[in-house]
């Protein structure tokens, strides 16, 4: 496609942060992420899940507009502390707890959201009287990919609800607080679904034979990527959850905290990762276009098989005429076969309509908030490249590209 705009970043924009900043280079719209936060306003707490991406710029800007945080690594609760989330507003999620996390979440006072009972029963020996959550594994799961999919027997996730009366002791034995329920199971919009999770969610509670003061619905509200794709009703799922929480508060007679924990949701369509044509190649079967990143900047599509629309923008800024459309691969630099950006979900190259390229031409890969830069590594020694946010119309550096001087830092003077 020719270039698609994104929101209020416009195409002037968007050349002034390649000739600044260089590229390969993420581009970030505050004004995005505050639309997506409003629309979940109905929820009483709405967690960010960091790991979408956890630039402490972004968690500062979530934090302004009053939403809480999820930690699910020692390196995210440190971020969470340097965006100045105080620790009662931040929860730590995983499925086991090392030495120095516990440590830290313990001298915190960091909630603990447990999904094992080892985890649990370390927790409860360190810290009688800590805050904890159960993270429940209903039995089946949802996603685009196994490899996404949170739930069901073949996932790592969560304790089985078989296994909520032994986790129950073991928080009576230990003395540890039992906030409440969390269910994550995976993403995608099929409110069917969403029915089972909601109604595993109000028989975990009513078996729990425990008071709790809040649920979790997790996160996993997804966001199209492709035009085909379905977009998440949120009054819609909000009900849905809205519903079972009612429930819960009549079992138990009090009323309960709903949260929701969004990761991709709020910041997914905010990012784009802005890329330059460096070689155009023509193969018996493809047309390539040869940009300047590679998948240890973008993973997702090698990894998971997954779309991203993608723009072109001509070098002068101006528009490409729409005669000049053909089918062409976009693949990166790296040495891999697998360094390929338009590949469907078996990881075979399919074509993506575009402008026919030329050697200087910008591309944007769209939607990549989440998961982009949060996924990206040094593979081939490739320094990280630069974050940019923009916010009332100005550009701001919110992490500089990194150089080959930081990364052999870490090497230099070692035993």
């Amino acid at each position: 496609m020719t270039y698609r705009p994104v929101n209020s970043i416009s195409r002037q924009k968007l050349l002034d942060a390649t000739r600044q900043f260089g590229t390969p280079l993420w581009l970030y719209d505050a004004d995005i992420i505050r639309r997506q936060i409003a629309g979940l306003r109905q929820f009483d707490v709405i967690r960010y899940a960091q790991k979408a991406c956890s630039n402490t710029h972004i968690l500062k800007l979530m934090r302004d507009e009053g939403v809480a945080i999820d930690a699910v690594s020692l390196g995210e609760l440190e971020r969470a502390l340097a965006a100045d989330f105080k620790p009662e507003q931040i929860v730590f999620t995983a499925d086991l707890i090392d030495g120095p996390t516990l440590a830290a979440v313990i001298e915190l006072g960091i909630a603990v959201n447990a999904g094992s009972l080892d985890m649990l029963e370390r927790v409860g020996r360190a810290a009688p009287g800590h805050n904890v959550w159960l993270r429940a594994n209903p039995g089946f799961g949802q996603g685009h990919s196994n490899k996404t999919n949170t739930g069901g027997e073949h996932s790592k996730h969560g304790l089985w609800l078989s296994d909520l009366p032994a986790a129950l002791e073991i928080v009576r034995r230990t003395g540890l607080k039992l906030v409440g329920l969390h269910m994550h199971i995976g993403s995608g919009v099929d409110y069917a679904h969403l029915s089972r999770v909601c109604g595993a969610m109000v028989d975990a509670a009513k078996m729990l034979d425990h008071d709790i003061r809040a649920v979790s619905a997790g996160g996993g509200l997804s966001i199209p990527y492709e035009e085909t794709d379905p977009e998440i009703d949120a009054n819609h799922y909000f009900s849905m959850w809205d519903a079972a929480r009612r429930e819960i508060e009549a079992h138990l007679g009090h009323a309960v905290t709903l949260e929701i924990e969004p990761g991709r949701y709020l910041v997914g369509q905010a990012g784009v990762m802005v890329s330059e044509i460096h070689a155009v190649k023509q193969t018996p079967s493809h047309l390539f276009a040869l940009v300047d990143a590679g998948f240890n900047d973008l993973m997702r599509p090698a990894f998971y098989g997954c779309h991203h629309d993608i723009s072109l923008i001509r070098s002068d800024g101006s528009s490409a005429p729409v005669d000049e459309m053909v089918e062409i691969a976009v693949a990166g630099p790296l040495c891999e076969a697998g360094d390929v950006f338009t590949v469907d979900a078996h990881g075979t190259i399919r074509g993506h309509t575009l402008p026919r390229p030329r050697v200087g031409d910008l591309l944007l890969f769209h939607d990549v908030g989440a998961y982009g830069a949060a996924m990206s590594s040094n593979y081939n020694s490739r320094p990280l490249s630069p974050e940019i946010l923009t916010d009332g119309g100005e550009l701001k550096l919110i992490r500089r590209r990194q150089t080959m001087s930081d990364l052999l830092a870490l090497e230099l003077h070692t035993v």
